[in-house]
Parts: structure tokens; sequence; C-alpha cells
């Protein structure tokens, strides 16, 4: 597989931080304001970074970097189309990036495309595709602000662990500030020991109910190895730490075959510690709607969900987050039900035209998925489109070029240092595969929307990425004067 290595943390790196913030000040501060990087007066750290794609879950999450209110002038020189299209021609001739070569370039403001090649070619969206399932996502307001809760219910003898949604629960206690890990078991066997102290209970039988989703719990597309590898986990109405069987969140480990049931094996010992046993093997059950409930422990909103799969590039939170959209469209909570609601909400709720498209998963991991750069740039258009607000938690959602997510380690050589800290974008990455999509601010602080799929090289992945990147930093340079 091709594998981005994960990066680090902002305050490890300092010597890229000196480059962005003494080399591109001027710039930088432009593009703060219209939330194209972190505030550079915030004191909160950003987020950790991600793990490479196909992306094993690399990266631990931190708090939510600080976002301007101002905007970029509206007045701010539009590119001609003609330099633009040069600079097109040329990524598209790149040998670097094989003989399928898929660009859109065009302004953020009027939409209006100022440069393509193939741009109506159906390609492999790679990673690039998790940009529709946080479209959907947050293109459902009710679903966006909601909080994915992990309940217990008591129904005669036996307690029911109750799976909402949240794969990343904690074994132990919940982090407040944290959206891996919010929901801590031990906060919810406090709260059901308290219950059944009360009763003078010590002895239950416990099950658990992961009956939210259903059918298989990867899609048919993925490749089993993907799966062995630790790319993906099985995706669960429940589950710690993203499936991993291990404390910490990275990129290494290997995955509970059933996420669930490990979430109840890890309750079952949070309820021992305090003096409750369960007696007998944890069992899998529907809890009757006539169970009392004992507690319940509650995600992050779903929209801080969606930021943390964009920005760590995480296949297994992002095919739960489908799965989500499918439930609040009344579909089966399937693989395939996802892939049809994120579809219908693109096609249907955002008037994308998505003739000839294919999603195989919604994570781009699976095989066969196919989407056009024209049709994945209107897409990133929206989410910078003022009429549409619940959309902006996608853009500014992305990872920042040479400071976090999956960019951290890009645009750091040659030409592409004129991207640090002016691209905002979401990368794609599997054998033969390169994809990036996203924004880029001017040199006239004016802001392009761009998407960049190669889907048939075969040389160096390193190579591939760099031609990328020095495309786009090629847009961050442009001067009309």
């Amino acid at each position: 597989m091709t594998i981005e290595r994960m990066p680090m943390a902002w305050g490890s790196r300092s010597g890229a931080t000196v480059l962005v913030v003494c080399a591109l000040l001027g710039g930088y501060l432009t593009a703060d304001s219209m939330d194209v990087v972190p505030g550079m007066l915030t004191t909160a750290a950003p987020w950790p970074e991600p793990a490479p794609f196909p992306t094993a879950p690399g990266a631990v999450e931190g708090p939510e970097l600080a976002q301007s209110v101002q905007t970029l002038p509206a007045d701010a020189p539009m590119p001609d189309a003609a330099d633009i299209q040069t600079l097109v021609d040329g990524v598209a001739r790149d040998t670097r990036l094989g003989s399928r070569v898929g660009v859109v370039v065009l302004d953020s403001l009027t939409g209006e495309v100022l440069g393509s090649a193939a741009p109506d070619q159906l390609m492999i969206p790679a990673s690039t595709q998790k940009v529709l399932t946080a479209a959907a996502a947050l293109t459902l307001p009710e679903l966006a602000e909601r909080t994915l809760d992990t309940r217990a219910v008591l129904a005669d003898n036996t307690l029911f662990l109750v799976g909402g949604g949240d794969m990343m629960l904690s074994s132990g206690v919940g982090d407040p500030a944290a959206v891996n890990g919010r929901a801590g078991l031990a906060n919810l066997a406090d709260q059901v020991v308290a219950h059944l102290s009360l009763a003078g209970r010590t002895e239950v039988r416990l099950a658990v109910d992961d009956t939210l989703f259903s059918g298989p719990p990867v899609a048919a597309t993925v490749n089993p190895a993907n799966v062995a590898a630790g790319y993906i986990s099985n995706v669960s109405a429940l589950g710690v730490n993203v499936g991993l069987l291990k404390d910490t969140y990275d990129d290494s480990g290997p995955r509970a075959s059933d996420p669930a049931m490990a979430a109840a094996q890890a309750f079952a010992e949070r309820l021992a510690e305090r003096g409750v046993t369960v007696s007998g093997s944890v069992l899998k059950d529907k809890a009757p709607s006539s169970a009392r409930e004992l507690g319940s422990v509650s995600s992050a909103p779903v929209n801080d969900v969606v930021e943390f799969f964009l920005h760590t590039s995480d296949n297994t939170i992002t095919e739960v987050v489908g799965r989500l959209v499918a439930v609040e469209r009344d579909l089966p909570g399937t693989a395939e039900g996802a892939t049809q609601a994120v579809t219908s909400v693109v096609q249907n709720d955002l008037d994308v035209d998505l003739a000839g498209a294919r999603l195989a998963d919604l994570s781009g991991l699976g095989d066969n998925s196919r989407l056009t750069p024209a049709q994945l740039a209107e897409v990133i258009r929206l989410t910078m489109d003022p009429e549409r607000p619940m959309l902006r938690e996608v853009a500014v959602g992305m990872p920042v070029a040479g400071l976090n997510g999956t960019l951290t380690r890009r645009f750091g050589q040659n030409v592409a240092e004129a991207g640090l800290g002016m691209v905002r974008a979401k990368t794609g990455s599997l054998p033969g595969v390169t994809a990036l999509s996203g924004t880029v601010v001017t040199s006239d602080a004016r802001q392009l929307v761009f998407v960049l799929m190669a889907d048939s090289y075969t040389g160096v992945s390193l190579d591939a990425q760099a031609a990328v990147d020095q495309f786009v930093a090629k847009l961050a340079a442009y001067s009309a004067g």
C-alpha cells in the first residue's frame, strides 16, 4: 500500500512553524482571516497529526483550532484564466502523475472555472471522497449537532450496554476536551453502580446491544487485507478507541474483530472495579423498550466527529458517520444504506449532479469508487458558499498545508513552499492513485477551489505527491499583477 507517514504535532516541529510564521507571515495573516489557516494568535494546541492513508488511525485528537470570523476581500484580483489553464496543462502532462490526470480550478466566489483537464472523466478519488460524506452529514442539521449516546439500561437482572454510534469511547474516564475518548466507560459505570447500590445489587448479567447498524461490518468493496492491516476497523454501533486494542490512537496495532463486544468487556471490567460482578459471559441482545435507563455518556457532536475524520482521514469513523446519515434518512444502517444515503443527500439536497459517479464505500478505501474532478470541485465550492453555512465546517476542517493533519509534511520543499499555510485540502492516496482537493489562497488574496486526481501513475508515490504540491503551490504564488 502507498503510505503517507503520519506527521508530528506543531509543538514538535519548530522548524516548520518558524518557516510558516516568518517566511509567509503576511500571506498567512490574510489567509487566517478567511479560516484558510488557524488563527495566528490562538493559544489552543492544533489537532494532533493523522495517520497515513490508507488511513490507519494515527492521531489522537486535540482541541479545535481557533477560527476567525473575517473574510477575504471580495475585490481581490481574479486570476487570468489563460494563466491558470497554462498551469493546469503543465501538471496534466507531468510524467510523475501518469497518463490519467484530472484537474479543475475555479474561483470560490463566482464559481467560474479558470482551468481544467479532463474535468468530466470518472476517476478514483481515494480519500478525497470523504468530503462527500462530510458534506452529507453536515447538510442534515439535526444530525450535525447531535451527540452519540452510549446508554446502560436494566431489564430484570440484565444490564444492556446500548450503542448509539460512538466508536470513540474511552475504556476509562472520558475527556471532555477530546473527540476520541470524550465519553468514558468508567463514567458510565459510576452512574450504573450508583443506581445498583441503592437496591443493594452487586451482580448483573451483561448484554451489548449493537443493533443500530446492521449488515457486514465493512463494505464488501474493501479488500480484506486492508482490514487485516489495520487501515479500517469493523464498523459497530459502539467501540473503544476506534476498535484499536490499545489505549493510544495511532497507526499501528491490532483491532478488535468485534468492537462492540470488546467495549462490553471493558465495561464489565469497570463495573468489577466498582464492586459489581458480571455473571456469566457477555451476551449480544437487543434491549427491550421497557428497560430502565441507569446512565448514559455522550460523544462530541457529530460536526466535531466530521472534523476529526477530515483531519485524520480516519476510514472507520467516516464509515460510521455515513451509516448515521443512512439512519437519519430512515435507511438501513448498513454499508449499502450509507452509500445510498450520502449519494442522495449530495445529489438531491445539495443539488450536485453525480451522474455516472459511484461510491463503493464512504471512505474511499474500497475498490471502484468513481467521481469526476468537476463533481468533487462542486461539492468543495458549496462548502465555501455563504448561503450554506452548515457546510463551512467541512472547509475549515480540512488539514492546512505544512501545519497539521495529513498535510503536515507536505508543501515543504522547493516551489511547493509557496503553499505553506495557504492551502486547506483533503488528501487521497492508494496504490497508483494520488489526489488533493480543497482551497488555496493566491498571493492576491483570492481564494480558489482546486481538485487534482491522478489514478494511473506507476512511479514513486512521493514524486507524484511532489508534482501535485508544486502545482498547488504555483496557484498560491500566482499574482494577477
